[in-house]
């Protein structure tokens, strides 16, 4: 594992500064440096972009992506007990690491932003607030800031990120990341593969943005989707009933008696523009 890049390997550093994984940050601590360095690869070319690694806890995911040549990574920590050990991989890769210790839920990460340079986030992130963190970069002005997403999930939310009309696990995030973004997921990874082991399989989501997503407000997308899938058993003319019903669908050339999971991104936005 020291392999990489020469530095101790990490259960030495986790050993060394006592970073048991918390509970109660949703850590989960992927150490197989080989592991790492396939994640790091499907974010693409590196050595010409910032990357934003979110919860890089004792840092594997980090060395991956500067082993394999980004040109700065910038890791937002919120764990205090990693920073020591993380300003180690700072000094052995001088100038290209910069690490924050904050939380990624009110850090504006669009300030590292460069011109010219493409802004990538990878991340390991936290389950406890991975889908959250996703709809807040969705959701940014468009378009965004960011020029792809490649991000570990659990498997679940990962199905959910993809899903298109039809499918078992499409709802309100599928009709998002659908109407804003391309999203495939890339690989699996069990449970074994973490220190310590979830319940769950694991995946890497990889995200890049849709240069032209059809016009639509985003609020308004929202009241639709919400209203269709919170009812998702019923026929549209009742979930929708609140916001127009059957004359609202009619106009929009929907029937009626269709339900939620059946209308593609397209029907969603069209319903949303005659609000």
């Amino acid at each position: 594992m020291a392999a990489l890049d020469g530095l101790p390997p990490l259960r030495d550093v986790i050993a060394r500064h006592g970073l048991d994984a918390l509970k109660s940050l949703g850590q989960n601590f992927l150490l197989d440096l080989n592991i790492t360095q396939k994640v790091a690869r499907h974010a693409g070319r590196l050595d010409d972009a910032t990357v934003v690694e979110i919860g890089p806890g004792p840092g594997g995911l980090t060395r991956a992506l500067l082993a394999l040549g980004a040109r700065h990574v910038v890791a937002i920590e919120r764990d205090r007990r990693a920073i020591p050990a993380l300003m180690e991989i700072s000094d052995f890769y001088p100038g290209r690491l910069t690490v924050i210790e904050g939380d990624a839920l009110t850090t504006d990460i669009a300030r590292f932003a460069e011109p010219g340079r493409p802004l990538k986030i990878v991340a390991n992130l936290p389950y406890n607030i991975g889908t959250q963190l996703l709809v807040d970069w969705l959701t940014v002005p468009w378009p965004p800031y960011w020029a792809s997403l490649t991000l570990m999930f659990q498997k679940e939310v990962g199905e959910r990120i993809v899903a298109h009309a039809g499918d078992d696990h499409y709802g309100r995030l599928g009709v998002l990341c659908g109407w804003l973004a391309r999203a495939e997921m890339m690989f699996d990874l069990p449970p074994q593969a973490f220190t310590p082991p979830p319940k769950v399989t694991s995946t890497v989501v990889h995200i890049e943005p849709n240069p032209s997503p059809i016009p639509c407000r985003l609020d308004k997308l929202e009241r639709v989707t919400h209203a269709a899938f919170g009812q998702r058993r019923k026929m549209l003319r009742q979930s929708l009933k609140p916001l127009g019903g059957e004359a609202l669908l009619t106009r929009a050339d929907i029937d009626p008696a269709r339900r939620a999971e059946t209308l593609t991104v397209e029907e969603f936005c069209r319903i949303a523009n005659l609000i």
